[in-house]
């Protein structure tokens, strides 16, 4: 966070100014975990159902932090908010409003998000200072958050903007309004907010209709509902994908045998060939709609084309995949889950084990509402359809992934439910052969704890 005092921050955010004179500065960036509380930074309590930010004041100070934002006196120097949230928010309009030199760019999408977040943070490191941190930082705490990280050094603000209904997209665009905006898909992921793909689709396109005129709106061509937003902005709009109506478009897709793309990218008249060293068919959209955002901020295209052949994912648990010393490949995917993300999961394992035996253990998928059943289902037919050998579906509510492929005819897999974690890892271990490839994945119910216990120690996190 650029440096600035007690006293701007009481009037930004409409506090009042505890235990210090209005000159102290906080010239560190803005936490709201104690244990990573740097030099000069500023402390952010929260008062949760089971743990009380502002029980940590005093320690957070005596780590370095100059002072904290809280919603009662700790003590401690500090500014005292009614809402931690709305001053966070207030704090980074403010931010975004003295750095003129910033570019920010919003992304949003059904999947995908983060890993083509990362991707970007990549490919504009190479134009200047950027800022896209690992990990899902997305809602009214991450967004804010990640906006206070920028400096008067940094060029490129990459800004990962997720929705639960209607209205949530305008609030962060509010906070920090980008210049541009990528859309990669509309899937049926939060069905159980949304209602349905089409009320996806209107959220999510809040983010192009927030964009300048002089913007740049990134768009899938290859997903209707996507596409479809072009109407919606008065910003230049920039196609990604693999129609022929894209701009920036792959053509010649291939998989190796660790299912990494290769394909032929073209953009403006130029043709380039690109190799990923990422897994999985779904990562060809992904790698170009970060290339669509690079090339409109004016990132060469052969930079763009050796860029994206380099390019990895930073956040944890997407599609990161070790080898274990007896054989066995792991794809960790299990951080999160919707019916379209599992789906690109299960066509990365069916490419990756194209001569192997396949071993997929899924989990429940949240937030998908009247679709819950349906979306389970049809998860399990396509396991099936792809010739999965081994399905565990573990915990009750993904029990319906199971019925979706034993609904399969001539599918001749094992279909196997396990109550829990535990089970899931007793059942994999238990008939485990050197040369399987394993894809765990998940809606952050701890399907991760299947994967740590097949984790040689050496490649723990």
């Amino acid at each position: 966070m650029i440096p600035i005092t007690l006293g701007e921050i009481a009037g930004i955010t409409g506090g009042t100014l505890v235990n210090a004179e209005p000159s102290l500065s906080v010239t560190g960036p803005v936490e709201y975990d104690s244990r990573r509380i740097r030099p000069g930074g500023l402390f952010v309590a929260f008062e949760g159902e089971k743990v009380d930010g502002h029980a940590y004041a005093g320690p957070a100070v005596q780590a370095g932090a100059a002072a904290v934002l809280s919603t009662r006196d700790t003590g401690q120097p500090g500014v005292v908010v009614a809402e931690p949230l709305a001053a966070l928010a207030a704090l980074a309009r403010a931010l975004v409003e003295r750095l003129p030199d910033l570019t920010i760019v919003g992304l949003t999408g059904s999947s995908g998000k983060t890993t083509t977040k990362d991707y970007l943070g990549q490919l504009l490191s190479r134009l200047g200072p950027t800022i896209a941190p690992a990990g899902s930082l997305n809602n009214e705490l991450g967004f804010p958050y990640t906006v206070l990280q920028a400096t008067e050094q940094t060029r490129y603000l990459v800004l990962e903007m997720g929705a639960r209904g209607i209205g949530h997209i305008s609030y962060l665009t509010g906070i920090a309004r980008p210049r541009v905006g990528l859309v990669l898909n509309v899937g049926a992921a939060h069905l159980g907010e949304f209602g349905s793909v089409e009320g996806t689709a209107r959220a999510k396109g809040e983010l192009v209709e927030a964009l300048p005129a002089d913007g740049v709106a990134v768009l899938n061509a290859d997903d209707p509902l996507v596409s479809a937003m072009a109407s919606r902005t008065s910003a230049r709009v920039l196609l990604t994908g693999e129609s022929p109506a894209a701009a920036v478009r792959a053509t010649d897709v291939t998989l190796d045998e660790a299912g990494r793309a290769s394909y032929r990218l073209h953009f403006d008249g130029k043709i380039g060939n690109v190799r990923l060293g990422v897994a999985g068919r779904h990562q060809v959209a992904n790698t170009l709609a970060a290339a669509g955002v690079a090339l409109a901020l004016g990132l060469g295209f052969e930079d763009v084309a050796d860029a994206l052949g380099a390019v990895g994912i930073a956040s944890s648990r997407r599609m990161d995949v070790f080898a274990r010393p007896d054989g066995v490949i792991v794809i960790d995917d299990s951080y999160n889950a919707n019916p379209s993300s599992t789906a690109a999961a299960l066509h990365a394992l069916a490419a990756m084990a194209s001569s192997r035996r396949r071993v997929a253990v899924l989990g429940y998928m949240a937030e998908l509402g009247d679709h819950e059943r349906a979306g389970h289902e049809e998860v399990g037919r396509l396991a099936a359809e792809l010739g999965v050998d081994r399905l565990v579906a573990v915990a009750e509510n993904a029990r319906p992934i199971l019925d979706g492929a034993n609904g399969v005819d001539g599918w001749t897999g094992e279909a196997i439910f396990a109550d829990d974690q535990a089970t899931a890892i007793e059942i994999v271990q238990s008939d485990l052969h050197a040369g399987d490839v394993v894809l765990v994945k998940g809606s952050r119910y701890r399907t991760w704890d299947v994967v740590d216990a097949l984790r040689p120690e050496e490649v723990r996190p």
